[in-house]
């Protein structure tokens, strides 16, 4: 049992996570929201097995400051242990679902001239003291990588030296969001400004030697994604292009997004199919799903009209509307 769980409920929702696990969910996410129903059963002192109506509605209410998706994934967690209970003949209320809240996340396309800005202010970045936990070294490679591949910043800090291979030009992506490893292959563009970073990097007297990670600090370590932001931001600015708010970036994951629309753009251009490019991106992308690629259908459509003009407007919607679009 997992040591953090303190209710009555505690060995059941461990054997829950376990059996989530052994399917091959990775259930971060999952177990954390558990630990919160563990917490609210040991509060209430519980001392039966089995959810009451009661106790699913003190769940299911609605917190300070909660996205309407977060309840509703709260919700559906109570409800699949739940029906786990009774499966286990433990008869528990399984809760109503709220209706799946909407979602309106659209993600920041760049530009191509937005993108040269960037890449021009990353080349000039300067750190204003010298200290050997700078990343700022990295920063213009990894941003043309990110462009290039469109992988999440994530699976390119995971990046061992190993897994880039620059004389046959592709990565091997094995720390990905859904757990599957992945082959990228990458541009000679692309390899030639990898190559120059890792001349750069291997002079570093602790470049090779303390990590292995591909992008590496000064001193040779891993660094966080909390500093590539705080360096992409930097360029944002001196790029002069503008915040748009709260969760309305720029911000650096929409290089992904926007790598997925050109890719579809140059495609639809080169008159590749839609029904074959998308299975071709979502693989490229890491998606578990053709759904999900299939949101940048839309946005292509919306900010290249001329090139699927005579494309079916029902190729659109294939697929039906994804409603947990990746927003990190």
């Amino acid at each position: 049992m997992i040591k953090d769980f303190k209710s009555i409920y505690g060995l059941h929702l461990s054997q829950f996570i376990e059996m989530k696990r052994v399917l091959g969910f990775k259930y971060k996410t999952g177990t954390v929201i558990l630990a919160q129903i563990d917490r609210l059963a040991a509060e209430k002192e519980e001392v039966s097995l089995g959810i009451t109506k009661e106790f699913a509605e003190i769940w299911g209410k609605k917190r300070s400051n909660e996205s309407d998706f977060y309840q509703y994934t709260r919700i559906n967690l109570l409800a699949q242990f739940s029906s786990y209970l009774c499966d286990l003949g433990i008869q528990s209320y399984i809760p109503k679902l709220p209706r799946f809240p909407q979602n309106t996340f659209i993600p920041y396309i760049y530009s191509q001239k937005e993108v040269d800005a960037i890449f021009k202010a990353s080349d000039e970045l300067r750190p204003s003291s010298i200290h050997m936990n700078s990343c700022v070294n990295c920063i213009p490679a990894l941003l043309r990588l990110l462009y290039s591949t469109g992988l999440r910043i994530s699976e390119a800090l995971a990046l061992k030296t190993e897994d880039v291979n620059l004389e046959e030009n592709y990565l091997r992506v094995k720390d990905c969001k859904n757990g599957k490893q992945r082959i990228i292959p990458i541009s000679d563009s692309l390899a030639s400004v990898c190559k120059d970073y890792v001349r750069y990097r291997d002079m570093l007297p602790l470049g090779r030697t303390k990590s292995g990670y591909f992008f590496v600090k000064l001193d040779g370590g891993k660094f966080s994604h909390q500093a590539v932001r705080v360096w992409f931001r930097k360029c944002l600015y001196n790029a002069g292009i503008p915040n748009m708010g709260r969760l309305q970036g720029p911000r650096i994951h929409d290089l992904r997004h926007t790598f997925a629309v050109t890719s579809l753009a140059t495609m639809a251009e080169s008159g590749i199919d839609l029904y074959a490019s998308l299975p071709i991106l979502s693989n490229y992308l890491g998606h578990q799903s053709l759904g999900a690629t299939n949101h940048y259908v839309r946005l292509t459509a919306n900010m290249y009209p001329e090139l699927i003009k005579d494309v079916n407007t029902v190729c659109l919607d294939v697929f039906p509307k994804f409603k947990n679009y990746e927003a990190d």
